[in-house]
């Protein structure tokens, strides 16, 4: 068995009676994206455009990074890392022990790291995996989160009034909603993006600490089908992940305390009669510089 053998299947968290958070910290690199990581390097095999030695390379704030690391370090590929400078010292160390090599750009230029990746990867013949917009991102999530959660959330509620996620690639929003709203068509989807970089509510990209969400681009949203965005500060998603550790024993990152805070604001202001669901995207220990 390998690690990869062990993504998805995570558990669901009772926060409070209203809002339930999937526990994704249970995968093998400590966040969700191991889910998307695995479902593209195992189609990139299945369709033989892969093989061992291959050099692998994608454009990330830092989570995505350590699973594909993860994953070209459990089958034998080289991996290229492209991510603004400015993200933790921690996420870095990490890839880094698994063997990727890292390629800085400045500090919060998504759309560089992403332009460089895609000039390397023709330069050079690398495997771009192409995460921020890669449809297999949302299917992984549609065919698996999604899936998971139908199940979970059966056992709980039979309404399920609202979703609630920060957007990175809009991945796991979109694959979610997309199995969410199958068995429950009224449920709400709502955003959460960072009050420094509120792109999606058509300001300005800016420069935030939330690292994983508001990447400075709405990559795969479809904002059709997003009811509400909601704007989190990093100081105060920084206090609320401080508290899911200190209060309730769960060591998490900054976006998940974003997601857990954004979804509280919104059952209070909304008052559902259903049960509101997030994701707790990752461990805690790639942010001790940032706490």
């Amino acid at each position: 068995m390998r690690p990869s053998d062990f993504v998805g299947n995570t558990p669901l968290l009772k926060i409070n009676d209203r809002l339930y958070a999937k526990f994704e910290t249970y995968n093998p690199s400590g966040s969700i994206k191991d889910r998307i990581a695995t479902y593209i390097i195992n189609d990139a095999e299945k369709n033989k455009n892969l093989q061992k030695g291959d050099t692998i390379i994608e454009a990330t704030s830092g989570n995505t990074g350590i699973a594909f690391a993860m994953l070209a370090a459990e089958r034998g590929y080289k991996m290229k890392i492209v991510m603004p400078c400015n993200m933790s010292e921690e996420r870095k160390q990490m890839m880094r022990l698994f063997g990727a090599e890292i390629i800085d750009v400045d500090a919060g230029d998504f759309d560089r790291a992403i332009s460089l990746r895609d000039e390397l990867a023709i330069k050079n013949g690398w495997f771009n995996t192409n995460q921020f917009s890669n449809p297999l991102n949302i299917e992984c999530h549609e065919k698996t989160t999604g899936v998971e959660l139908l199940n979970q959330t059966k056992n709980i509620s039979n309404n399920l009034s609202a979703f609630i996620l920060g957007t990175g690639t809009g991945g796991t929003m979109m694959g979610c909603y997309n199995a969410l709203s199958k068995e429950h068509p009224e449920m709400k989807l709502i955003a959460v993006e960072p009050a420094e970089s509120p792109v999606m509510s058509g300001g300005e990209h800016g420069v935030h600490g939330i690292q994983g969400i508001g990447d400075g681009s709405k990559f795969l949203v479809d904002l059709k089908k997003v009811e509400e965005i909601l704007l989190v500060s990093t100081e105060d998603a920084k206090v609320r992940a401080k508290a899911l550790m200190r209060e309730n024993g769960i060591f998490v990152g900054l976006s998940s305390g974003a997601n857990v805070l954004g979804a509280e604001r919104w059952i209070k202001k909304n008052n559902p009669e259903g049960i509101v669901v997030t994701i707790l995207s990752d461990r805690g220990e790639r942010y001790f510089s940032c706490l």
